[in-house]
């Protein structure tokens, strides 16, 4: 089945256009309701959100319509999407949901959902959900419909479990530390939580407006918290987006560490402490010394499909525990079923202070390649797969770049480019191949 609204992670969209619009979003509770009473007599749904100002008109219209099926609510508030998988599993609900659109600007909107469990759920439910959509709504009667009730300490209980997963022999005392929620979901949970174990917190992009979420601030522009730490003469700097999933951290010298460093030094601290991690997981986009680093060191290393979804299906598969992406969803399965900024930011302070080590100490032995992206725009109907010029652009930059970097080309999902990515240890390798072969493209 072609999903219709379902794209790699919920439903997303411009809000006030379809599908992100009020009456959609009652229909879609409905037909979620009527799925999960399939399988549940009295299912119970958890419901989150980030700050966006549209999320209390999208949140009342998800309530009413899950209620009109005979699904039961529990509101959480403004919460990170990652709060949200743990308290649905917390709370024994059925379902937990998300209203948020992540990193993308305020106009934009969307509604992620997650199982009982905490985890993204499969593409069958996702389907089922469809096909219910595609009928017509059902209401129950007066005495079936569902209640709605709001959990106070949503946050509080949210914030005890993030402590929860740093070392308890430990603490954060003695380290100044910026926290930037980029006016998003984390605003009154992430400062708090680095407080509470010691730190003290300099907070910016911690007062959202409902207009002002990812603005130029958080981990989509982590120049703002370089800036914040470099003038606080702070220790490090935490960034996440504006659902609290993503994580780029800031040292004391202003440097941004992205997410395959940050990987990187979870891997180093678990074999520093003599835990087994037989491998970790990346995407197509994972920077190649990454991957060398790790075999060096008898670590596997796959990369998956762009999106931390595909990066949790891999874990899966392998049994493994660490994975994530350059941008900065990075997921610690012994420490909660999906990518949590919070806990990410955690587990790398863990570590320096566990070592001494700042973060620039503790990966000194990991230079990332250069990488060179190039984006050539496709006109209708080209089939640039089927391009021998290409092709053969390919070959050479394959056979001169062995072992020592790599090609990457990928259509984008969004826009008529093609995504010429080139990475090698010599910068100026990477941009020669690169051009090389965009120009095969156009010639």
């Amino acid at each position: 089945m072609t999903r219709k609204f379902f794209g790699t992670d919920g439903i997303r969209g411009t809000v006030g256009q379809a599908p992100i619009t009020p009456d959609f979003v009652l229909r879609l509770g409905n037909a979620v309701g009527r799925v999960l009473k399939r399988s549940h007599d009295k299912p119970l749904v958890l419901i989150g959100k980030d700050t966006r100002i549209s999320g209390y008109m999208l949140e009342a219209a998800l309530e009413s319509g899950l209620n009109s099926a005979g699904a039961s609510v529990m509101l959480l508030g403004p919460l990170p999407t990652p709060g949200v998988a743990y308290l649905t599993r917390a709370q024994r609900a059925q379902l937990g949901i998300v209203i948020s659109a992540s990193h993308n600007p305020y106009p934009d909107n969307g509604i992620k959902f997650f199982s009982a469990q905490g985890n993204k759920l499969p593409d069958q439910w996702e389907e089922d959900v469809e096909a219910a959509l595609a009928e017509e709504p059902q209401w129950v009667g007066s005495a079936e419909l569902g209640k709605a009730q709001r959990l106070d300490d949503a946050a509080g209980r949210y914030i005890e479990f993030c402590k929860s997963t740093f070392a308890s022999d430990l603490s954060l005392h003695g380290l100044k530390i910026v926290v930037d929620a980029a006016h998003g979901a984390a605003y009154h949970i992430a400062p708090k939580v680095f407080h509470e174990l010691g730190a003290e917190v300099i907070a910016i992009g911690c007062q959202p407006n409902g207009l002002n979420i990812n603005d130029q601030v958080g981990a989509t522009h982590p120049e703002a918290l370089a800036l914040a730490v470099r003038a606080n003469h702070a220790d490090y700097g935490v960034a996440l987006d504006g659902d609290a999933d993503r994580l780029l951290m800031v040292d004391a010298q202003g440097r941004i560490f992205n997410g395959d460093e940050l990987l990187y030094l979870m891997v180093q601290d678990r074999l520093q402490q003599g835990q087994p991690v037989p491998g970790a997981v990346g995407t197509l986009m994972t920077n190649m010394a990454v991957e060398l680093a790790l075999q060096r060191q008898g670590v596997e290393f796959v990369r998956a499909k762009v999106g931390d979804r595909y990066v949790l299906e891999q874990l899966c598969a392998k049994g493994w525990q660490l994975g994530g992406e350059g941008s900065g969803h990075l997921l610690a399965l012994d420490k909660h079923s999906t990518g949590d900024g919070l806990i990410s930011a955690l587990q790398v302070l863990q570590a320096c202070v566990r070592s001494g080590k700042t973060l620039a100490q503790l990966l000194q032995d990991l230079q990332l390649f250069p990488q060179e992206l190039i984006n050539v725009r496709l006109y209708p109907g080209q089939d640039w797969q089927g391009s021998t010029a290409l092709q053969a652009a390919r070959a050479e930059a394959e056979a001169a770049l062995a072992g020592q970097g790599r090609v990457l080309i990928r259509p984008s999902g969004t826009e008529p480019l093609l995504r010429i990515m080139v990475e090698a240890q010599d910068e100026a390798l990477a941009c020669t191949w690169a051009q090389r072969l965009a120009d095969s493209l156009r010639a």
